[in-house]
C-alpha cells in the first residue's frame, strides 16, 4: 500500500530571539485551560440576546444544561480519562454518594463547570486515572473513583479493573500504529490515555541504591524492540543494560497499574556508533532496546500495548503536516519535578530550511534531524520527554518519523523541538534487530 502524505497544515516562518542553552531532555510543555471554548454558549447552545443586542442567557441544545450548556445531562461514559466529562453521575463506584465540592476547588478549577462546580457530579480534577469524586467513609472525607464506564471500550470496561476476558495463548503484537476503535483523538496539549499512544515505553534506570528511576521515553516498535534516544544513555559504549527497565501501558509514573503494564529487563543496549554531542546538538541521536523475553514471550498486544508503525526508508514528511508526540517529561520549563501523567499534544513539521536559517538553529540542523512546533509555539517538548515518540497518521494508520531529541528551553518562541529522522536509519534497524521491512513505498510493518 503506498503511503499517502497530505499536507494539513503550513507554518508561516517568523524571525526570532536569541537562543540560550541547549536542552539535554525534553518534555511537552503544554498551555491550556480545562473546559475553555471560543464561544459564550457551547455545545450547540444558542446565544439569545437582550433588546440592546447584548448576550442575556443561553438557550441550550437537549441533553445540555448550565449557564453556558457545558454540562451533558445524558452523558453516560467517559472519553479519554474523563477530563472533559460533564455527566451528571454523583456515585462513586462504593455506591456512596459524592459530597459536593468545596469552595477552594470550585475556585481554582471549576468555575467553568455548571454551577460553577457548586454541585457533587464526578469529575477528573488533577489528571487522575478517571472521573472521581470526594466520599465519607466514616468520619474521613476520602476520593474514589466514580462507576462511569469508558465511551471507547463499551459499558463493561473498567480501566482500574481486572480485563474482561484473559486469554490462555499469549497474544503476540502483530498490527502496529493501530489505536482502540474509538480512541479519543489528540485536539490539543493535554493529560492522555496510554490507549491513546500504546507504543509508548517508559524506561527506567537503576543505581547502586536500587532505587529506580524514570529515565526516557521510547517506542515500541516490535514485541521485543524499543526505539529511542542514544543521548539517554550518557554511559556509551559502557551502558550496563542489567540496569534498566521498560514499562509499556504506563499511565502514570509513580502508580502502577497491573491491569494495564508490561515491564521488562533490558537484555542488550544498542547505541548508534555514529552518535555524537560534540557540537552540542546530538547527531544520530537513536538507540535501540532489547527487551528480555519472559517464557519466550516479549510484549502481549493489548488496548493498552501496541507497536508502531516505521516509514519506508527515505520517506519524508510535507512541511506543515500535523503529527503527535507524547511524554512524561516536565509540563513546562523551570520545573523540578516531571509530569506524574502521560501527557500528549499535536506539533507541525516546519521546513528543513527555516530550521536550518541564522534566525532558528542554523548549521546545528542536520540532514538526521527535523523541527516542528506550532505558530504561537505554546506546544513543544521539555525536559524528560527523551526518547518519545513523534508519530504521524497515514491511512488510518500510525507512523513514527520522529525521535524526541533536543532543543533550546521548552515551548520558546523560535526554538521548535528538534527530533531525529527515524528514516534514515531504517537499515541500520533492520541489521541490529534482524527485523525485516517490506518494499520501499509500502507500509512497513515489523514482525
Amino acid at each position: 500500500m503506498t503511503v499517502l502524505l497530505i499536507l494539513t497544515t503550513v507554518l508561516t516562518a517568523v524571525a526570532m530571539t536569541d537562543a540560550g542553552l541547549l536542552r539535554q531532555n525534553r518534555r511537552i510543555s503544554f498551555h491550556f485551560s480545562i473546559g475553555r471554548s471560543g464561544g459564550i454558549c457551547l455545545n450547540g447552545g444558542t446565544s439569545i440576546p437582550s433588546l440592546s443586542g447584548d448576550h442575556m442567557f443561553c438557550a441550550c441544545a437537549e441533553g445540555f444544561m448550565g449557564k453556558s450548556c457545558e454540562t451533558d445531562t445524558t452523558a453516560s461514559c467517559y472519553n479519554g480519562i474523563g477530563l472533559y466529562y460533564r455527566g451528571t453521575m454523583s456515585h462513586a463506584k462504593s455506591g456512596l454518594q459524592c459530597v459536593e465540592w468545596d469552595f477552594d476547588t470550585r475556585e481554582s478549577l471549576m468555575t467553568s463547570d455548571v454551577r460553577a462546580g457548586r454541585h457533587n457530579y464526578c469529575r477528573n480534577l488533577h489528571f487522575r486515572r478517571r472521573p472521581w469524586c470526594h466520599v465519607m467513609k466514616g468520619h474521613l472525607l476520602v476520593q474514589e473513583y466514580c462507576d462511569i464506564p469508558r465511551c471507547d471500550f463499551g459499558t463493561s470496561f473498567d480501566p482500574t479493573g481486572p480485563p474482561e476476558h484473559h486469554s490462555t495463548k499469549p497474544n503476540t503484537v502483530t498490527t502496529c500504529g493501530q489505536r482502540p476503535r474509538g480512541q479519543m483523538k489528540i485536539v490539543g496539549g493535554t493529560a492522555a490515555a496510554v490507549e491513546s499512544h500504546p507504543w509508548i515505553a517508559a524506561i527506567f534506570w537503576k543505581g547502586r541504591s536500587q532505587k529506580r528511576a524514570f529515565r526516557c521515553g521510547g517506542s515500541l516498535i516490535s514485541p521485543c524492540w524499543v526505539l529511542t534516544a542514544a543521548h539517554c544513555f550518557p554511559d556509551g559504549s559502557f551502558t550496563k543494560a542489567r540496569r534498566f527497565s521498560v514499562t509499556l501501558g504506563k499511565s502514570a509514573i509513580n502508580e502502577t497499574d497491573d491491569t494495564n503494564e508490561q515491564t521488562f529487563q533490558v537484555e542488550e543496549v544498542i547505541i548508534h556508533a555514529d552518535f555524537d554531542n560534540s557540537e552540542g546538538n546530538f547527531n544520530n541521536d537513536i538507540a535501540l532496546l532489547k527487551l528480555r523475553a519472559t517464557e519466550g514471550q516479549c510484549a502481549e498486544q493489548t488496548s493498552s500495548v501496541k507497536t508502531v508503525c516505521l516509514a519506508p526508508a527515505g520517506q519524508t514528511l510535507h512541511p506543515g503536516i500535523s503529527c503527535e508526540i507524547a511524554g512524561y517529561g516536565k509540563e513546562r520549563q523551570g520545573l523540578w519535578y516531571n509530569s506524574q501523567y502521560l501527557r500528549e499534544a499535536k506539533v507541525n513539521l516546519l521546513a528543513k530550511r527555516v530550521c536550518q536559517g541564522k534566525e532558528y538553529y542554523g548549521n546545528l540542523i542536520t540532514d538526521n534531524m527535523f523541527c516542528a512546533g506550532v505558530p504561537d509555539w505554546s506546544r513543544d517538548a521539555c525536559k524528560g520527554d527523551s526518547g518519545g515518540p513523534l508519530v504521524c497518521e497515514v491511512d488510518n494508520r500510525m507512523f513514527l518519523f520522529g525521535i524526541i531529541s533536543w532543543g533550546d528551553g521548552c515551548a520558546r518562541g523560535y526554538r521548535p523541538g528538534v527530533y531525529t529522522t527515524v528514516t534514515n536509519y531504517n537499515r541500520w534497524v533492520e541489521e541490529k534487530t534482524g527485523l525485516s521491512s517490506i518494499t520501499s513505498g509500502s507500509m512497513f510493518p515489523l514482525k
